[in-house]
């Protein structure tokens, strides 16, 4: 349920088509793509149960996108949901997009059955950081990473 005191914005599935959208907010995060790669990546993504929600701005533009992923263990009765990645444009944080974006985030894995959500974050977004521990999320684990293949 989104908080009375968030601020409606239109939030929506996001579709191919808004590759080069994803590509600008993406790389804002320090993720640097462009719409090619989305659209080459696309397919698959969204094939293994991936998806994205975005904020819209009247202009067309994207205000925000949460990407969201969904994974079966053998430790836990009910799938985990993890948004991978969240981002809302510059000039327009603030204003209540961010909570917006994790509150439909929430109902959408909510709806396809998950029993937890995990957020990941980079070590060096702390204000990131208290925006979600601000939400009710707690840091329960850390994270390790390893480049497997050079891209």
């Amino acid at each position: 349920m989104i908080d009375s005191a968030i601020p409606a914005h239109a939030i929506r599935p996001a579709t191919e088509r808004d590759g080069s959208e994803l590509a600008r907010l993406l790389t804002a995060l320090g993720h640097l793509t462009n719409a090619e790669d989305i659209a080459a990546r696309w397919g698959e993504w969204a094939a293994a149960g991936n998806t994205a929600l975005v904020a819209t701005r009247a202009d067309g533009a994207l205000a925000g996108v949460v990407t969201l992923h969904q994974m079966l263990v053998l430790h836990r009765p009910r799938p985990v949901g993890r948004i991978t990645a969240l981002v809302v444009d510059a000039p327009v944080r603030g204003q209540g997009i961010g909570r917006a974006l994790v509150a439909a985030a929430e109902a959408a894995l909510t709806r396809s059955g998950c029993g937890l959500l995990e957020i990941t974050s980079n070590m060096r977004f702390v204000d990131a950081h208290a925006f979600y521990q601000h939400l009710g999320y707690e840091q329960t684990s850390l994270l390790f990473g390893k480049v497997l293949v050079n891209a």
